[in-house]
């Protein structure tokens, strides 16, 4: 095989060189799984797996395919069951966490040892409507599992009667095997936890999870992002809706321009005004800290009066002295 496998593939390529040394690992079977490429597809494996004990599935033995993507191990499996279980359809690719229907719960750092024996152990659990699951009852699955011994594959050749090494008293996990199981159990906790979820998505429903109120992130978040937050409020809100009062006239519009006397004057009043309006909300130091620069801004409003009057008065001086000059020359 090793020969064939290096005549047609690329050695270079990540996902052949990682197929071929989990080949290599899985050459051998075991107790409870066994698992190898066909002779002239490196990226389709055929396996089989010893139904768990105390489950309905003790003394079963089960074959399947794995059909793995070419960017395999970046991306999920997919997995098809070839023998009647009572668990999964036969012929259908499987709905699980470490199957290509959830590429987003899958790791690289997960291998075909470790599918196998996540397949294991998602055998006693519910499928609760997912893709290619089944609900049997337990006297049914019992059966079929007595009855998948004698399974024999027409694509591989391989008899479940003999797929696997005999169980043993004395018989001890390697060290791989520890560590594939760690990682199984931790796929199986996943599932478990979030096995509604699963099932919603592979029916296609579309439903997303709830998502908390937005006072309880509020509050999460503590007292400082709230502070936060409502500054921010504040300052996005306008002037007229901070401060409760009177709205403020409008100031009447003329067809004649304003001289730059007048807008001076209309903008020191506004200014004015904008000051009182936001007085309320600002703090003491400020409102202390801003009283000279309002009292310059009176003085300065009473001089601009003060010179507008003395220049209205020169005005009306010279109009009079002009009308005055005009009744002499007539007399």
């Amino acid at each position: 095989m090793s020969g064939n496998m290096e005549n047609k593939y690329n050695l270079k390529s990540p996902a052949v060189k990682r197929l071929m040394k989990e080949a290599v690992e899985l050459r051998e079977p075991t107790e409870h799984y066994h698992a190898q490429p066909l002779e002239d597809n490196l990226f389709e494996w055929h396996f089989s797996v010893r139904g768990p004990p105390d489950s309905d599935f003790d003394g079963g033995v089960y074959h399947g395919r794995i059909v793995l993507p070419p960017e395999y191990p970046m991306k999920p499996p997919s997995i098809i069951l070839l023998t009647p279980n009572g668990r999964f359809e036969v012929g259908k690719k499987i709905c699980l966490s470490i199957s290509g229907h959830h590429p987003e719960t899958w790791q690289p750092s997960w291998s075909i040892r470790t599918a196998l024996l996540a397949i294991i152990g998602f055998m006693p659990t519910k499928g609760e409507g997912a893709i290619g699951s089944l609900d049997y009852t337990p006297e049914e699955r019992k059966a079929l599992a007595k009855k998948s011994v004698d399974f024999c594959c027409d694509i591989c050749g391989c008899s479940m009667s003999s797929a696997l090494l005999p169980l043993s008293a004395n018989s001890r996990c390697s060290t791989d095997d520890h560590k594939a199981k760690e990682l199984a159990q931790q796929i199986n906790f996943k599932a478990e936890s979030s096995l509604s979820r699963q099932a919603s998505e592979c029916r296609g429903s579309g439903n997303e999870p709830p998502t908390p109120p937005q006072g309880d992130t509020t509050r999460s978040a503590g007292p400082e992002h709230a502070d936060r937050s409502a500054l921010d409020e504040q300052a996005e809100a306008s002037p007229a809706s901070r401060v409760e009062g009177p709205p403020t006239p409008p100031v009447p519009t003329t067809s004649r321009p304003l001289s730059p006397r007048q807008r001076r004057t209309q903008h020191h009043s506004q200014q004015g005004q904008r000051d009182s309006r936001e007085a309320p909300n600002r703090p003491a130091f400020a409102a202390a800290a801003h009283q000279p620069q309002e009292e310059s801004h009176a003085g300065s409003a009473v001089l601009i009066v003060v010179l507008t009057l003395a220049l209205a008065a020169l005005i009306f001086r010279r109009i009079y002295l002009a009308h005055e000059y005009k009744f002499d020359y007539e007399l």
